[in-house]
Order: structure tokens, then C-alpha cells, then sequence
């Protein structure tokens, strides 16, 4: 792995891999990161030397700040479509059984939460912070988070964030069991490390059948497809656009229902 996060480094039979970007800086998905992420998941996959993966930021300030709006959004808005998800029966993680630890410090928001929302283990800093601040925008998460969120926290708390933008922090998280430990922000790494060595003891393909059939069971094709058909709706509004101009222009939007 080099020194600023990019790339991924064998540990033993774990690989850790780091969401990239650039140093100092909270890190946003683009346009660049779905292609790379699903072409690390398929490599990931087919290695047989991997037993477990750790997901985690590229620095301490973020796991992921969610996407950004100046390289991503404007192409799915001129599309009028998702432009990010092609195959609409699939969304982050969906084609990886081998065992994902998130490692979270700091903000995890937008695109980071629906990654989050992916993964199988999760360890997480006092100083995380989770939430969707897509619908102050116009917008809606569209990356399976209306099928996985009320699967994982209780449908009132789902709505509320998908609604209201309403931010957990990490007690609370834990104490909705939608992650699986707080710890101080240091050691967060390093709890993964080791939950994915543990992971990487166990029998690879018991570990694997197991997720799979848990994964194949909650996540829902007909409604990954139905999100993606809906996301059409919203990314072809005037509204959208109203919602992404204002918060770049530092302005409060004022959406018109069309």
C-alpha cells in the first residue's frame, strides 16, 4: 500500500482496502470509484488467497464523506438516470462473499453510509458519525439503502434518516445494532485487523456459503431494480438540479415540486 492510502496490501490471508483521497481532505465517492471498487470486489473474489477484507478510509477524518457532487451528480442529472449503477440488480458489495470488516473513524455519509450498509462486520471509532443528507439535496440515496436500512435498523429510524436527514453517532448506532463495536478512534484499525485474522482462521468456504446465503436471502433484486427505476424519477427533476445548485452555490435551495 502506498503511503497515501491508495491500493491494497496482502496481510497474511486478509487484504485491507482503502477508499482513496487526497490527504488532509474528507473523502468523497465520484465518478472514478464504482467502476474501481467493483473491479477490486471482482479481483477480491476470484483470489483464493483472500479469507477477509478491511474496509476502511484513506486518513482519520472520514470513512466517507459521500459523493461528490461536482464530478458525480451532474452526469446522472443530464442522463436523468443512475449513471453510477449499470446493473441495477447489483449495488455496493452485492457481488463479494468473502467477509467485509468496515473500519469507520469520523463521518460516514451519503455513498460512505450505503458502502457501510454492505458490509458484514463493523467496528467504528467514538468519533463516527453516520447519516443521508440526500434528501436536502433533492435527492435519494440509490445505492440499495431503501432495501438494506429498514433490514437493519427499525423502520422508523430508517425513515427518519431517508426523511428527515437525521445523524446517529456511535452509541447510538450500537445501541440500534447496526454496528458491531465502538471503540477509541486508535484502536479501530487494529480491532479489524483482528477480527479479519480471526475470519481468515475459519473454514473459507463455510465463512463464505454462510454470508452468501444470508446476502442471497436479504438483498433483494426486485428491489434494487425498483430503486434504480425510481432514481430515474427524482435525478430528472427540476428539483435535483435545484438541490445540487444551491448547496454548491452555498445557498438554501428552493425546491418547486417539479
Amino acid at each position: 500500500m502506498s503511503d497515501d492510502g491508495t491500493g491494497h496490501l496482502f496481510e497474511g490471508r486478509a487484504r485491507r482496502s482503502r477508499h482513496a483521497g487526497p490527504a488532509g481532505k474528507a473523502k468523497c465517492s465520484d465518478t472514478r470509484h464504482g467502476p474501481e471498487l467493483r473491479d477490486v470486489c471482482a479481483d477480491l473474489q476470484a483470489d483464493r488467497e483472500v479469507r477477509a477484507v478491511m474496509l476502511t478510509g484513506a486518513g482519520d477524518k472520514a470513512f466517507c464523506a459521500g459523493g461528490d457532487l461536482k464530478a458525480m451528480i451532474p452526469v446522472a442529472l443530464d442522463a436523468g438516470r443512475d449513471t453510477l449503477n449499470p446493473d441495477p440488480t447489483t449495488r455496493f458489495l452485492s457481488g463479494l462473499m468473502k467477509p467485509v470488516v468496515a473500519a469507520v473513524r469520523g463521518g460516514c455519509f451519503g455513498a460512505g453510509f450505503e458502502m457501510l450498509l454492505g458490509t458484514d462486520l463493523r467496528v467504528v471509532g467514538s468519533d463516527a458519525v453516520f447519516g443521508l443528507p440526500e434528501a436536502s439535496l433533492g435527492l435519494i440515496p440509490g445505492d440499495g439503502t431503501h432495501i438494506r436500512l429498514p433490514q437493519q435498523v427499525p423502520m422508523a429510524v430508517a425513515k427518519s434518516m431517508l426523511l428527515l436527514g437525521t445523524t446517529l453517532d456511535a452509541e447510538q448506532a450500537l445501541a440500534l445494532n447496526l454496528v458491531n463495536e465502538v471503540t477509541e478512534p486508535s484502536r479501530v484499525e487494529t480491532v479489524a485487523l483482528q477480527w479479519c485474522e480471526q475470519l481468515a482462521a475459519k473454514g473459507p468456504i463455510a465463512v463464505q456459503t454462510s454470508k452468501e446465503i444470508v446476502n442471497r436471502h436479504a438483498d433483494s433484486v426486485t428491489g434494487f431494480v425498483f430503486e434504480h427505476a425510481m432514481n430515474a424519477r427524482v435525478l430528472g427533476s427540476e428539483d435535483a438540479r435545484e438541490g445540487v445548485a444551491a448547496f454548491l452555490e452555498k445557498r438554501s435551495a428552493v425546491f418547486r415540486n417539479i
